[in-house]
């Protein structure tokens, strides 16, 4: 597979093949690295990784383990998005919301991007096979390999399902915190993992009509693109109900009880409230501010939160 990505760093702005002398100060490099691993991003693949640890566990595991699998997870996919700047640059020099970031702006050099990336990949797979397991470190391994080869360079750009299968990626912390603990995977785990994958389609879908004239200007077909409000909202309202059903199934197999059950009703309550409430603007016609597509997106991130707090404190209610 080739990719085509041409050099967005803007005329007279410094790289790392110029002088020492006239390199931006340390500090500011410094911080231009971690923003290539998405640190803000990261936050939310460890809010479902860590609580998973406790479910499986049944009360606290140990905390060596849960620093290491934290560790090793924010490099596992801090390499990932480092690698998806270091393919996507060439469209990041066009986007809006992605104009600032380090190797648009020329902080940091392709090949080093390249390599941090690389050296991200392979440390943090041999941290979690050395001091977790092996399962864990393939688990992320593959994650990490779904995220830059499936969906940065295959469906990004081809399909409007991009996130809907891409977002697999995102969903792995949960079964690499339940195998962390365990080394081995179970029902629970992977009922967790389709409540993210039917998570993420209507979690970004709401910012892709925020920002869906970036996509169109770069030619990438994120679904608000190619299709009406109204379909958009339509599918986030599936996606929505398929979501929250699939959170209730925890509590039957006897996983989790009532202190969960309560959440994940009350939480999926507020969500499916929130969707429709979008979908009842998109066929009225709403645009612009009226449209009040954030409000979805910003609440998805605290429905992810509440929900992966009562998976992390129901054992010990129980």
């Amino acid at each position: 597979m080739c990719v085509t990505a041409v050099e967005s760093r803007p005329a007279g702005v410094l790289g790392a093949s110029e002088s020492p002398s006239h390199r931006p100060p340390t500090g500011a490099r410094v911080k231009a690295f971690v923003a290539l691993t998405k640190p803000r991003i990261i936050e939310l693949l460890l809010i479902t990784t860590v609580p998973v640890m406790f479910l499986a566990q049944r009360g606290v595991p140990d905390m060596t383990l849960v620093l290491l699998t934290c560790v090793g997870g924010y490099l596992s996919a801090g390499g990932a998005n480092a690698l998806n700047m270091y393919i996507d640059r060439d469209i990041d020099a066009l986007m809006d919301r992605t104009s600032q970031r380090p190797l648009v702006t020329g902080m940091v050099s392709p090949r080093e991007c390249l390599v941090f990336g690389i050296s991200l990949a392979v440390v943090s797979t041999l941290l979690f096979g050395l001091t977790v397991n092996w399962l864990s470190a393939w688990l992320s391994l593959g994650a990490l390999l779904f995220y830059v080869v499936v969906y940065t360079m295959i469906l990004k750009r081809r399909t409007s399902q991009n996130i809907v299968w891409g977002g697999i990626a995102g969903c792995m912390p949960v079964l690499i915190g339940w195998s962390a603990v365990t080394d081995s995977l179970s029902w629970a785990p992977l009922i967790l993992f389709l409540v993210i994958f039917f998570w993420t389609p209507p979690h970004y879908w709401p910012l892709s009509m925020k920002v869906k004239e970036d996509y169109a200007r770069v030619g990438v077909p994120m679904l608000p693109v190619i299709a009406s409000n109204k379909v958009v909202a339509k599918q986030i309202v599936i996606y929505s109900w398929v979501m929250v059903v699939v959170s209730l199934l925890l509590t039957p197999l006897g996983y989790t009880g009532w202190f969960y059950t309560a959440v994940a009703l009350a939480a999926g309550g507020w969500w499916l409230w929130e969707a429709h409430a979008l979908q009842n603007r998109a066929k009225s016609g709403a645009t612009g501010g009226k449209l009040k597509e954030m409000r979805l997106f910003h609440w998805s991130i605290t429905y992810v939160s509440l929900l992966f707090v009562a998976v992390a404190v129901d054992p010990f209610l129980r």
